[in-house]
């Protein structure tokens, strides 16, 4: 399993994945789901993966066009002149990859090679955007009404991010609000594991404003651990007691 989480604020983009893979509970790798590119002063676009680990890393390779020649190569992302051109693009080979391959395996290939997508980035003269594209190959962008998008494991850490939330936050703020949110999964789910990686993208920068992994011994994730089941524990007590007399 996986989760990741895209997120727009009035700053730029917060963008946050676990690399948890496994087949069972005896097989377990870490490989990375957030992939980023950069032209400075003209791009970036990042790509977040969720789902069968060989169609996410299939896609990925074509939109970096691994199978090119090195002399020949051209980074697709870094071609397309909006960002919707980018996410349809994205979209066009997720959904060509996701066919090939279940085909290729017949009946036993179906629904076993699906895979999500969060697209997130900006182009020069262009704000910034955040794109969730389906395993169809369509999808849908954010915005102030749904400001976030999650893939992989989303529910235990979705009412975190919808409490929290506030378009205006600082991002030292968002990257806390996203630390709660994956602490929570990550007690309740252990599909979902450390490291995680965490991507911020400043409005107008054209290069990552932050970029960090978040390991096992990380002293902030830690205090954040800690700290957030304390500050439930403390918000459950002082909260107004439930009396058997006075119940209807």
């Amino acid at each position: 399993m996986t989760y990741c989480v895209g997120m727009v604020l009035d700053r730029g983009l917060v963008l946050m994945s676990d690399t948890r893979t496994n087949s069972g509970v005896d097989n377990i790798s870490t490989f990375r789901k957030l992939f980023h590119w950069s032209v400075p002063g003209e791009r970036i676009i990042a790509v977040m993966t969720a789902g069968n680990l060989a169609t996410t890393q299939a896609v990925i390779s074509q939109l970096e066009e691994r199978t090119k020649a090195p002399s020949e190569r051209e980074n697709t992302l870094l071609m397309g002149p909006t960002m919707f051109r980018v996410a349809t693009e994205v979209g066009r080979l997720l959904r060509t990859t996701i066919e090939t391959v279940q085909t290729d395996n017949g009946e036993i290939g179906k629904g076993r090679f699906t895979a999500t997508m969060i697209v997130a980035g900006q182009i020069a003269g262009m704000q910034p955007r955040l794109f969730l594209v389906y395993p169809e190959g369509n999808f849908i962008e954010a915005s102030w009404d749904t400001p976030f998008f999650q893939i992989g494991e989303t529910k235990y850490g979705r009412p975190i991010l919808i409490r929290g939330y506030d378009r205006a936050m600082s991002f030292e703020d968002a990257v806390k609000l996203l630390m709660v949110s994956f602490d929570s999964t990550l007690k309740a789910n252990l599909s979902v594991g450390l490291p995680l990686d965490l991507l911020v993208i400043g409005k107008d920068g054209f290069a990552p404003t932050h970029e960090h992994r978040v390991t096992a011994d990380d002293p902030y994730f830690a205090k954040i651990s800690s700290g957030w089941g304390d500050a439930l524990r403390s918000a459950f007590q002082s909260l107004p007691p439930y009396s058997f007399d006075s119940a209807d």
